[in-house]
């Protein structure tokens, strides 16, 4: 028997300089990456394709398979430069954002700033945040291009730092030229997932979906939400995507610090509710950028996101640029595995708690449903697109659900769904009957189950045939691994 604990929570890792060392991705690989973020704000698109082939080449190394995520810049809006470097603001002076083209470089005074539709978009009394919220402006008039304004909170700033306006409101589109050309590689290179920055409105996820389809990928498609103005439509958003992301940074700065917790927690919630995976993130371990070990704090942090629901966390800068990424994804891997330990899933598997309106469904709900009455060691998927395995992860499992398919594209993007297992496994040429023998045979010939166990079993009647799981069976691993039906519970 395999007696390595199964961790349930996937682990996404941000790959940059740090992870170009020789070595250092087969060794974050190997510590427990389920998924590589390339973060097409930064980099030229040869970075990008050189390092989505290096991912495949390492996890083909590695006996296992690894997803990617590209993650499109977005219409961040940023100052410009300063003639003669970072400038430091006092409080009470003033400072004059100038909103058009060629703009001289800045100073003491004032700066340029990417967005020409800001004078339209702010009012006198709205404050502006720059740099993470580091410094603070209160908008005084707007005249003409420029928005003058008073230093609210001073500090040092420099070229290109973010702006955002307190409570959101900045009408920006979500898609800008470069990420409709970063669509089209991430298209190329086969990523597994696309995340969509600053996302405002369904209609940003269906825009995003039909110009990746016109490209001819297949990704599915992640919603970054980090502006206040997503919140109000949060349910239509989480719809119309297939992954969510709690982007703390900005999402913290337009809605303040206090709101963070509850609206992460309610997040989650909801996207599991919906049938969506979800991946929680930024500066989740900040302090390993240099540290070696992680805060208490930021263990505590991990550990809740777990606590809470969440499917997947992730490190950005910690391992793009930090000095130990190894040491940053065996530190989650770590944190994770503790806080699964301590607090098992509790989920209400009432019919009543849930909308049954399909067939794999209404099977996922009853596996489930059996497996927490019945002692068994696992529950087996036999799934071609992924969807049983999605619903099945939904409900919470107390024990880990292993999804077999013979499609890669499909096993990588079950990698980041809490609690489910992915495994290559072809069904070619068996009837339904030997697949499921087939399937629990490999299990166990693979370590996962041993003499004596019992699973839950779900498949179609049809194999090969994608959504059409209609079939539930609890079956028992005999002797050397033959599989026996249970006809008396």
């Amino acid at each position: 028997m395999n007696e390595t604990p199964l961790r349930r929570t996937k682990i996404v890792a941000t790959l940059g300089p740090a992870t170009d060392a020789p070595g250092m991705l087969a060794r974050i690989i190997a510590e427990g990456v389920n998924v590589v973020r390339l973060n097409l704000s930064h980099g030229e698109p040869d970075d990008h394709r050189a390092r989505a082939n290096a991912v495949r080449a390492a996890a083909i190394d590695a006996g296992c398979e690894v997803g990617i995520l590209a993650d499109l810049q977005g219409p961040k809006i940023r100052i410009e430069t300063f003639a003669n470097g970072p400038v430091e603001l006092v409080d009470g002076a003033s400072f004059v954002l100038d909103c058009q083209p060629d703009v001289p470089p800045g100073d003491v005074t004032r700066v340029g700033v990417s967005y020409y539709g800001l004078p339209g978009d702010v009012h006198a009394g709205d404050v502006l945040l720059l740099d993470d919220g580091l410094v603070a402006l209160t908008v005084q008039e707007v005249v003409g291009a420029e928005v003058r304004c008073q230093v609210l909170i001073g500090g040092k700033l420099s070229n290109r730092k973010g702006l955002n306006r307190q409570g959101g409101g900045l009408s920006v589109t979500a898609l800008s030229d470069k990420d409709k050309a970063d669509i089209k590689l991430a298209a190329e290179i086969g990523a597994d997932f696309l995340a969509i920055s600053f996302v405002r409105s369904a209609d940003d996820m269906h825009q995003a979906r039909r110009l990746l389809q016109e490209a001819g990928g297949h990704a599915a498609l992640v919603a970054k939400i980090e502006r206040a103005d997503a919140i109000p439509v949060l349910g239509e958003i989480i719809d119309a995507s297939d992954v969510v992301m709690v982007a703390r940074g900005d999402l913290g700065v337009e809605i303040g610090d206090a709101e963070l917790p509850g609206l992460q927690k309610k997040i989650i919630r909801e996207s599991v509710q919906r049938n969506r995976a979800v991946i929680t993130a930024t500066q989740m371990l900040q302090s390993m950028v240099r540290s070696p070990i992680p805060t208490r704090a930021e263990v505590l942090d991990v550990a809740n996101a777990v606590i809470d629901g969440t499917d997947a966390v992730m490190l950005s800068e910690e391992t793009a640029a930090g000095a130990h990424p190894d040491k940053a994804v065996a530190a989650m891997c770590r944190i994770c595995l503790g806080a699964e330990r301590q607090f098992e899933p509790k989920e209400d598997l009432t019919a009543g708690g849930h909308m049954l309106d399909r067939t794999d469904q209404a099977i996922a709900l009853a596996a489930m449903m059996l497996a927490g009455r019945l002692e068994v060691r696992a529950i087996v998927a036999l799934t071609e697109s992924g969807a049983t395995a999605q619903w099945l992860s939904r409900y919470g499992s107390a024990v880990p659900i292993f999804a077999l398919s013979p499609m890669a594209s499909a096993r990588r993007r079950m990698l980041l769904l809490r609690d489910v297992q992915p495994v290559a496994f072809s069904h070619e040429g068996l009837t339904s009957v030997a697949t499921a023998r087939s399937a629990v045979q490999q299990l166990f010939a693979q370590g996962f189950l041993q003499d004596g166990d019992r699973v839950v079993l779900t498949q179609g009647d049809h194999v090969g045939q994608g959504g059409g799981t209609n079939t539930l069976k609890l079956l028992a691993v005999g002797v050397d691994g033959m599989v026996e039906s249970l006809r008396d519970l």
